[in-house]
């Protein structure tokens, strides 16, 4: 063995125990509802969806770009491309569009997450009917990436991005990176990956809505108006380190089987695992089962389902992936996704 394929699986093993070591040494408390940005928790990809969220040890197809960024150095041919549309929560929509480029140096991603609330009457309490203005939220994120496989067996990746949210006259934007890492094990069934996404800046809204003039005093002769401000907190955004692992536990021909399965340590939550099944028959179509927030008290996510199909043209596949995912009592969640691979 190399030494630098040495220095490789050393490095996967320090970060995983620098991950380890996070996860045991944060407070074990749920800190649910103390963070921004909640549209970077929704996830990408119907495949994804259809396998529970589990999708962090996969080196297969753009959308691993939101999970783990190193797997898209492993996107075979020139490159890929993807759109996910999703009728979200709430009369909600979420649309997610990526593509990548394979080149000498390694392989650049850019990835754009959307997600909008339609518009609504501005109500007050002397105007309960509509004041004739009206008010939305939108979410936005802009992300880049270079992913490269150091070995046959390594491969790192590094994300920058940038998120914006604004509600009627007030926004917040930072910026943020995700860092992930994937090793082919000597088991070429057996792929491991490990993820940092969303370290970055907290988010604080500002606008003209939070400032106002003040009249301190109301004595005669004192000063009428004095400018003032609304004192806003900011906000963490949703730091994730996850671990995961897929194994190809069957392969013929005409059918595989694929089990994943990823264990997430969230920074406004407590730690929870991700599990899903993919059954592929002659690589054409695929049936998808999986597990959502296990181990993880009071949520509303668990069970959901996916079907997809492939079709291979003279260099070129296409993937059309339907994911369904079961919200409780927030009734369900269905997603569509159109992969291209050139």
């Amino acid at each position: 063995m190399s030494s630098f394929k040495k220095l490789s699986i050393l490095s996967f093993g320090l970060f995983l125990i620098n991950l380890n070591l996070y996860s045991q040494n944060t407070q074990s408390t749920s800190k649910v509802g103390t963070t921004a940005a909640q549209f970077l928790k929704i996830g990408a990809g119907a495949r994804s969806i259809g396998l529970g969220g589990a999708y962090v040890g996969l080196d297969q197809g753009i959308e691993a770009i939101y999970w783990n960024p190193a797997c898209i150095a492993r996107i075979p041919g020139s490159g890929e491309a993807v759109f996910n549309h999703a009728n979200w929560l709430a009369e909600t929509d979420y649309d997610f569009a990526a593509f990548s480029v394979n080149t000498l140096y390694g392989t650049l991603g850019l990835q754009l997450i959307s997600f909008r609330i339609p518009e609504e009457k501005v109500r007050t309490v002397l105007f309960p009917e509509g004041t004739g203005q009206v008010w939305d939220a939108n979410s936005l994120l802009l992300g880049l990436t270079f992913a490269r496989s150091l070995t046959d067996h390594f491969a790192i990746g590094l994300s920058g991005k940038y998120i914006h949210e604004s509600i009627f006259n007030e926004a917040a934007r930072t910026l943020a990176v995700d860092l992930g890492i994937f090793y082919q094990t000597p088991w070429p069934s057996l792929k491991l990956g490990a993820s940092i996404t969303n370290f970055g800046g907290k988010m604080k809204l500002d606008g003209r809505d939070i400032y106002f003039n003040e009249a301190p005093i109301n004595d005669e002769g004192a000063v009428d108006e004095v400018p003032a401000m609304y004192r806003l907190d900011s906000y963490e955004i949703p730091l994730g380190l996850r671990f995961g692992i897929a194994w190809q536990a069957y392969k013929t021909h005409d059918l595989s089987i694929t089990v994943v399965s990823d264990a997430i340590h969230p920074n406004d939550n407590k730690e929870y695992i991700n599990s899903g099944l993919e059954m592929g028959v002659k690589n054409i179509v695929f049936l998808r089962g999986g597990y959502r927030t296990l181990f993880l008290e009071n949520s509303e996510q668990d069970l959901a389902f996916g079907i997809g199909l492939r079709y291979d043209a003279v260099g070129t596949n296409f993937r059309l992936d339907f994911g369904w995912s079961d919200y409780g009592r927030l009734q369900s969640v269905k997603f569509v996704t159109l992969s291209v691979g050139y």
